[in-house]
């Protein structure tokens, strides 16, 4: 078997495996660092190769935190009864993994996000490692199926 097989299957199950207490390490750090962060290395390599990540110029590895739940209402300032403030019990209409590819996005406006992939959770927050391109690299342009997978095959 191959090692991305073994990384897959440690990751499948992660509450049973090393994987578990790797995490419970990784994440003391991860709390304390800010909602977006560049990484140099994806945690998850089986994965993000999986999802079109390659280790050459031009790959940026980004770790999104979203708060996990329901989407929080901003309260109305003018009166009405407490079940017309409608504030409570919004679902979102994203996925977590949506936002976190959209909040990555946004942060690094020159990069453009090819796809992401859960990490880890908590109780509060879901973590995200998102794979970003930066279409305008001489690297990138001269690989087909990078462009091709960016939508845009003739730069």
């Amino acid at each position: 078997m191959s090692a991305y097989k073994y990384m897959g299957r440690a990751w499948k199950r992660a509450g049973e495996s090393f994987v578990k207490a790797l995490m419970e390490k990784m994440l003391i750090k991860w709390r304390r660092e800010p909602s977006i962060q560049r990484i140099d290395k994806p945690t998850r390599l089986d994965k993000a190769r999986m999802l079109g990540y390659k280790a050459k110029q031009g790959f940026v590895m980004v770790r999104v935190k979203v708060r996990k739940g329901g989407a929080r209402k901003q309260r109305p300032r003018s009166g009405r009864r407490q079940k017309a403030m409608g504030v409570t019990k919004y679902t979102r209409a994203k996925s977590l993994k949506e936002i976190a590819q959209e909040r990555a996005g946004r942060k690094y406006p020159n990069l453009k996000p090819l796809n992401a992939y859960w990490v880890w959770e908590d109780g509060k927050h879901a973590w995200f490692e998102v794979v970003m391109v930066d279409p305008r690299h001489p690297v990138i342009k001269s690989d087909k199926t990078v462009a091709k997978s960016l939508g845009n095959p003739t730069f």
